[in-house]
Protein backbone atom coordinates (compact mmCIF):
# COMPACT_ATOMS: atom_id res chain seq x y z
CA UNK A 1 0.00 0.00 0.00
CA UNK A 2 1.29 3.85 -1.07
CA UNK A 3 0.47 6.37 1.82
CA UNK A 4 1.47 9.88 1.72
CA UNK A 5 1.42 11.78 4.60
CA UNK A 6 0.61 15.45 3.87
CA UNK A 7 2.44 17.78 6.91
CA UNK A 8 1.11 21.17 5.84
CA UNK A 9 -0.49 23.89 8.08
CA UNK A 10 -3.78 25.24 7.85
CA UNK A 11 -5.00 28.80 8.08
CA UNK A 12 -7.88 30.46 9.13
CA UNK A 13 -9.82 30.43 5.77
CA UNK A 14 -11.53 27.48 4.69
CA UNK A 15 -12.27 28.28 1.44
CA UNK A 16 -8.19 29.03 1.09
CA UNK A 17 -7.64 25.88 2.74
CA UNK A 18 -9.95 23.96 0.41
CA UNK A 19 -8.98 25.00 -2.97
CA UNK A 20 -5.73 23.87 -2.38
CA UNK A 21 -6.39 20.27 -1.72
CA UNK A 22 -6.18 19.70 -5.18
CA UNK A 23 -2.29 20.64 -4.87
CA UNK A 24 -1.67 18.49 -2.26
CA UNK A 25 -3.31 15.16 -2.88
CA UNK A 26 -1.84 12.80 -5.65
CA UNK A 27 -3.14 10.65 -7.75
CA UNK A 28 -0.31 7.88 -7.37
CA UNK A 29 -1.27 6.78 -3.85
CA UNK A 30 -3.57 4.06 -2.26
CA UNK A 31 -4.11 6.61 0.95
CA UNK A 32 -3.27 9.91 1.62
CA UNK A 33 -3.32 11.20 5.19
CA UNK A 34 -3.89 14.98 6.13
CA UNK A 35 -3.53 16.94 9.50
CA UNK A 36 -5.77 17.11 12.29
CA UNK A 37 -7.82 20.30 11.49
CA UNK A 38 -6.71 20.86 7.68
CA UNK A 39 -10.17 22.39 7.03
CA UNK A 40 -9.32 25.19 9.10
CA UNK A 41 -6.63 26.05 12.26
CA UNK A 42 -7.60 26.25 15.48
CA UNK A 43 -6.96 30.13 15.55
CA UNK A 44 -6.04 31.54 19.38
CA UNK A 45 -6.84 29.04 21.85
CA UNK A 46 -10.36 29.43 23.44
CA UNK A 47 -11.43 30.29 19.92
CA UNK A 48 -15.21 30.01 19.65
CA UNK A 49 -15.10 27.50 16.40
CA UNK A 50 -18.80 27.31 15.84
CA UNK A 51 -19.22 29.39 13.51
CA UNK A 52 -16.78 27.94 11.14
CA UNK A 53 -17.50 24.17 11.81
CA UNK A 54 -19.01 22.54 8.87
CA UNK A 55 -21.44 19.43 8.17
CA UNK A 56 -20.49 15.90 6.84
CA UNK A 57 -22.39 16.97 3.38
CA UNK A 58 -20.77 20.34 3.36
CA UNK A 59 -17.85 22.26 0.94
CA UNK A 60 -14.84 20.48 2.44
CA UNK A 61 -15.67 16.73 2.90
CA UNK A 62 -17.79 17.42 -0.63
CA UNK A 63 -14.01 18.18 -2.06
CA UNK A 64 -12.64 15.50 -0.06
CA UNK A 65 -14.90 13.21 -1.03
CA UNK A 66 -14.09 14.86 -4.66
CA UNK A 67 -10.89 14.51 -4.91
CA UNK A 68 -10.35 10.78 -3.89
CA UNK A 69 -12.46 9.75 -6.44
CA UNK A 70 -10.55 11.83 -9.27
CA UNK A 71 -7.16 10.59 -7.70
CA UNK A 72 -8.97 7.09 -7.04
CA UNK A 73 -7.54 7.27 -3.33
CA UNK A 74 -8.37 7.34 -0.18
CA UNK A 75 -8.42 10.81 1.62
CA UNK A 76 -8.03 10.81 5.67
CA UNK A 77 -8.31 14.58 6.84
CA UNK A 78 -9.93 16.50 9.85
CA UNK A 79 -12.06 19.46 10.34
CA UNK A 80 -14.39 20.59 13.04
CA UNK A 81 -18.01 19.23 12.39
CA UNK A 82 -21.08 21.09 13.14
CA UNK A 83 -22.78 19.92 16.22
CA UNK A 84 -26.29 19.82 15.90
CA UNK A 85 -26.48 20.72 19.61
CA UNK A 86 -24.67 23.93 19.10
CA UNK A 87 -25.95 26.87 17.23
CA UNK A 88 -23.87 30.60 16.81
CA UNK A 89 -26.49 31.89 18.62
CA UNK A 90 -25.69 29.52 22.03
CA UNK A 91 -24.90 31.89 25.16
CA UNK A 92 -21.88 29.97 25.57
CA UNK A 93 -19.70 26.88 23.98
CA UNK A 94 -18.65 23.55 26.40
CA UNK A 95 -19.01 20.33 26.61
CA UNK A 96 -22.91 20.56 25.08
CA UNK A 97 -22.54 23.08 22.33
CA UNK A 98 -19.35 22.64 20.87
CA UNK A 99 -18.52 21.20 17.52
CA UNK A 100 -16.95 18.01 17.00
CA UNK A 101 -13.38 17.47 16.08
CA UNK A 102 -13.87 15.27 13.31
CA UNK A 103 -11.63 13.37 11.05
CA UNK A 104 -13.26 11.75 7.40
CA UNK A 105 -12.34 9.09 5.53
CA UNK A 106 -13.16 9.22 2.17
CA UNK A 107 -12.47 7.28 -0.80
CA UNK A 108 -11.96 3.30 -1.19
CA UNK A 109 -12.93 3.47 2.44
CA UNK A 110 -15.61 5.70 4.57
CA UNK A 111 -15.57 6.46 8.00
CA UNK A 112 -16.36 9.22 10.75
CA UNK A 113 -14.13 9.38 14.02
CA UNK A 114 -15.21 12.51 16.28
CA UNK A 115 -11.81 12.67 18.60
CA UNK A 116 -12.91 11.20 21.76
CA UNK A 117 -10.05 12.87 24.31
CA UNK A 118 -9.81 16.63 23.90
CA UNK A 119 -6.88 18.14 24.90
CA UNK A 120 -7.14 19.44 28.51
CA UNK A 121 -3.49 19.74 28.76
CA UNK A 122 0.13 21.67 28.72
CA UNK A 123 -2.07 25.01 29.66
CA UNK A 124 -4.77 24.48 27.16
CA UNK A 125 -8.57 23.26 27.27
CA UNK A 126 -10.00 21.69 23.82
CA UNK A 127 -13.48 20.90 26.26
CA UNK A 128 -14.12 24.53 26.47
CA UNK A 129 -14.71 25.46 22.73
CA UNK A 130 -15.48 20.98 21.69
CA UNK A 131 -17.56 18.28 22.08
CA UNK A 132 -15.87 15.12 22.66
CA UNK A 133 -16.84 12.10 20.29
CA UNK A 134 -18.66 8.68 20.79
CA UNK A 135 -16.89 6.40 23.19
CA UNK A 136 -16.49 3.87 20.23
CA UNK A 137 -13.48 3.05 18.32
CA UNK A 138 -13.51 3.46 14.79
CA UNK A 139 -11.74 1.19 12.14
CA UNK A 140 -12.44 1.01 8.65
CA UNK A 141 -11.00 -1.87 5.89
CA UNK A 142 -8.84 -0.30 3.45
CA UNK A 143 -7.38 -2.84 0.85
CA UNK A 144 -7.91 -5.58 2.87
CA UNK A 145 -5.89 -4.09 6.06
CA UNK A 146 -8.33 -2.82 8.99
CA UNK A 147 -7.11 0.68 9.94
CA UNK A 148 -7.64 2.06 12.97
CA UNK A 149 -8.53 6.09 13.31
CA UNK A 150 -7.11 8.28 15.80
CA UNK A 151 -6.45 12.34 16.48
CA UNK A 152 -4.12 13.95 18.33
CA UNK A 153 -4.08 13.58 21.77
CA UNK A 154 -5.34 10.11 21.82
CA UNK A 155 -1.84 9.16 21.18
CA UNK A 156 -1.11 9.68 25.14
CA UNK A 157 -3.87 7.21 25.56
CA UNK A 158 -2.69 3.41 25.27
CA UNK A 159 -6.19 2.28 26.00
CA UNK A 160 -7.54 3.25 22.82
CA UNK A 161 -5.06 2.02 20.66
CA UNK A 162 -5.80 -1.05 22.16
CA UNK A 163 -8.94 -1.23 21.82
CA UNK A 164 -8.95 -0.14 18.07
CA UNK A 165 -6.37 -3.24 17.74
CA UNK A 166 -8.55 -5.58 19.75
CA UNK A 167 -11.24 -4.75 16.90
CA UNK A 168 -8.40 -5.74 14.11
CA UNK A 169 -6.57 -2.94 13.36
CA UNK A 170 -3.10 -3.64 11.91
CA UNK A 171 -2.16 -0.17 11.10
CA UNK A 172 -3.19 3.08 13.45
CA UNK A 173 -3.85 6.82 11.49
CA UNK A 174 -3.17 9.48 13.57
CA UNK A 175 -3.88 13.06 11.97
CA UNK A 176 -2.64 16.03 14.82
CA UNK A 177 -1.98 19.12 15.26
CA UNK A 178 0.53 18.48 17.92
CA UNK A 179 1.59 22.03 19.55
CA UNK A 180 4.83 22.66 19.73
CA UNK A 181 6.97 23.73 22.95
CA UNK A 182 9.58 22.14 25.27
CA UNK A 183 9.49 17.73 24.96
CA UNK A 184 7.02 18.17 22.17
CA UNK A 185 8.69 16.18 19.37
CA UNK A 186 10.42 13.88 21.70
CA UNK A 187 7.01 12.64 23.03
CA UNK A 188 5.45 12.58 19.54
CA UNK A 189 7.58 10.73 18.24
CA UNK A 190 8.09 8.61 21.15
CA UNK A 191 4.56 8.04 21.16
CA UNK A 192 4.17 6.97 17.91
CA UNK A 193 6.48 4.58 17.85
CA UNK A 194 5.38 2.85 21.55
CA UNK A 195 1.76 2.45 20.13
CA UNK A 196 3.29 0.54 17.38
CA UNK A 197 6.16 -1.55 19.29
CA UNK A 198 3.38 -2.54 22.03
CA UNK A 199 0.16 -3.41 19.28
CA UNK A 200 2.61 -4.79 16.45
CA UNK A 201 0.81 -2.41 14.34
CA UNK A 202 1.85 -0.06 11.45
CA UNK A 203 1.28 3.81 13.04
CA UNK A 204 1.06 6.30 10.56
CA UNK A 205 1.26 9.87 12.48
CA UNK A 206 0.78 13.35 10.17
CA UNK A 207 0.96 16.50 12.37
CA UNK A 208 0.89 20.24 11.20
CA UNK A 209 4.73 21.77 10.80
CA UNK A 210 5.96 24.88 12.93
CA UNK A 211 6.05 26.85 13.97
CA UNK A 212 3.04 26.58 16.07
CA UNK A 213 3.09 22.85 15.73
CA UNK A 214 5.78 19.94 15.75
CA UNK A 215 5.73 18.62 12.33
CA UNK A 216 8.09 15.17 12.35
CA UNK A 217 5.54 13.41 10.45
CA UNK A 218 6.01 9.71 10.58
CA UNK A 219 5.54 6.06 9.81
CA UNK A 220 6.62 3.40 12.51
CA UNK A 221 6.86 -0.31 11.35
CA UNK A 222 4.91 -3.13 13.66
CA UNK A 223 8.91 -3.83 15.68
CA UNK A 224 9.52 -0.12 16.11
CA UNK A 225 11.74 1.33 13.05
CA UNK A 226 11.33 4.42 11.89
CA UNK A 227 10.46 4.15 8.09
CA UNK A 228 10.46 7.91 7.35
CA UNK A 229 10.13 10.82 9.50
CA UNK A 230 9.73 14.55 8.25
CA UNK A 231 11.27 18.21 10.23
CA UNK A 232 9.74 21.04 11.20
CA UNK A 233 8.38 22.27 7.62
CA UNK A 234 6.24 21.49 5.32
CA UNK A 235 6.69 18.17 3.57
CA UNK A 236 5.09 15.51 1.72
CA UNK A 237 6.58 11.87 3.12
CA UNK A 238 5.59 8.89 1.35
CA UNK A 239 6.14 4.73 2.63
CA UNK A 240 5.02 1.39 1.40
CA UNK A 241 2.76 -0.43 3.89
CA UNK A 242 3.28 -4.13 3.73
CA UNK A 243 0.69 -5.79 5.52
CA UNK A 244 2.06 -9.33 6.01
CA UNK A 245 5.09 -7.49 8.04
CA UNK A 246 2.36 -7.08 10.92
CA UNK A 247 1.85 -11.28 10.53
CA UNK A 248 5.86 -11.58 10.99
CA UNK A 249 5.94 -8.81 13.71
CA UNK A 250 3.53 -11.16 15.95
CA UNK A 251 5.77 -13.98 14.81
CA UNK A 252 8.49 -12.56 16.26
CA UNK A 253 7.04 -10.46 19.04
CA UNK A 254 3.48 -12.52 20.27
CA UNK A 255 3.32 -9.83 23.27
CA UNK A 256 -0.61 -9.54 22.11
CA UNK A 257 -1.04 -13.30 22.22
CA UNK A 258 0.93 -13.58 25.58
CA UNK A 259 -1.53 -11.31 27.25
CA UNK A 260 -2.91 -12.02 30.61
CA UNK A 261 -4.89 -8.82 31.60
Amino acid sequence: MQVVLVQEASSLDPAENRDRLAALIPDDADLVVLPEGCARDFGVAGSDLRDVAETLDGPFVTEVERLAAERGTTIVAGLFERNDAATSTAPSTGPSTGPYNTVVVRGGARADYRKIHLYDSFGYRESDVLTPGPLEPVTVELDGTTVGVMTCYDLRFPELARALVDRGAEMLLVPAAWVAGERKVDHWTTLLRARAIENTVYVVGVGQPGPRYSGHSMVVGPLGDVVVEGGDGPVTLRAVIDPTAVAAARRTNPSLANRRL
